[in-house]
């Protein structure tokens, strides 16, 4: 009996660990589905919606694929799991319950035309231009370059940005979306 409740205790913790790298491994989708929200535009969708949202409205405002439709709830479930957003029942049309997506004090953050807006933080960091010298951080380590950025591409950032406008604009455009956001804070805490 002492040896098949120690071995489910070692079952167990191999299960914790192995849980533990599944959830490494695939936390990147948090993110990519955080970015996907922002560019298909879904927290200003709902913010225009007025009240929760049901999936089957979403579904219809979203500029997507029709084979991507039955796709919208598993990112929306990412999404809510993630808190960007949260859920409330809400009755259809024919009388049944439909889950309805409401907005959070994070996707409020999201919204375009929020002054506070850090969707342009969020295109930025997900880029894949900024996305890839993470991809090297291992042959970084072994190397002498000052940054895995430069191991990636050769050069520093802000060089590299000079070149390539679209990666200055995006840029620029979030650090200016998150300066004005802690200056709205530092104000408020003097």
């Amino acid at each position: 009996m002492e040896f098949q409740s120690r071995e489910q205790a070692d079952n167990a913790k191999l299960v914790k660990a192995q849980s533990h790298i599944w959830n490494h491994i695939f936390n990147f989708i948090n993110s990519m589905s955080l970015k996907c929200a922002v560019e298909l535009g879904i927290p200003d969708v709902i913010h225009n919606y007025g009240k929760p949202m049901p999936l089957s409205q979403l579904v219809a405002s979203l500029q997507i694929h029709p084979s991507k439709t039955s796709f919208v709830h598993r990112l929306m479930r990412i999404l809510v799991h993630s808190n960007f957003f949260t859920t409330k029942d809400v009755p259809s049309n024919d009388l049944e319950i439909e889950i309805g997506y409401v907005l959070t004090d994070s996707s409020m953050l999201l919204l375009k035309d929020n002054p506070l807006s850090l969707s342009p933080l969020v295109a930025a960091m997900l880029d894949p231009i900024m996305i890839k010298p993470w991809n090297q951080m291992s042959t970084w380590f072994k190397n002498d370059d000052p940054t895995p950025f430069v191991t990636e591409y050769g050069t520093p950032f802000f060089d590299y940005a000079s070149h390539v406008p679209k990666l200055n604009e995006i840029f620029n455009d979030a650090m200016a979306s998150d300066a004005r956001l802690v200056s709205k804070l530092l104000k408020k805490s003097n």
